[in-house]
């Protein structure tokens, strides 16, 4: 049975797993990342499955396979729609800390 539950923000790790599908949630799994200037997360699809990418710290550019890359700051959410092959990279001076949510598409 799920529960309530709530997850503390650390922020040693480049990537620290928030909640797992199939154990915390339902269908959803989300994340806290950690980039440094420069380094990007890595080309990879969302597949069945849609994506939000909550900006809490730093410049992100998004580069999305079918679209034009997409520049966010603190404070901004973007979406990833499903099959879409994406990178998320730090384009600001200093870090960049964001939290994604993955859910399965019906």
């Amino acid at each position: 049975m799920l529960k309530t539950c709530t997850v503390k923000l650390v922020g040693g790790n480049k990537y620290q797993r928030l909640l797992k599908e199939g154990i915390d949630t339902q269908n959803l799994k989300s994340g806290h990342v950690i980039l440094n200037s420069g380094e990007s997360v890595g080309a990879h699809e969302t597949e069945n499955k849609e994506e939000i990418i909550v900006i809490l710290e730093g410049k992100a550019e998004i580069m999305c396979e079918s679209s034009d890359s997409i520049h966010a700051e603190s404070n901004s959410v973007v979406y990833i729609p499903p099959e879409t092959v994406h990178d998320v990279r730090n384009i600001g001076t200093g870090k960049l800390r964001y939290v994604y949510v993955v859910s399965m598409i019906k």
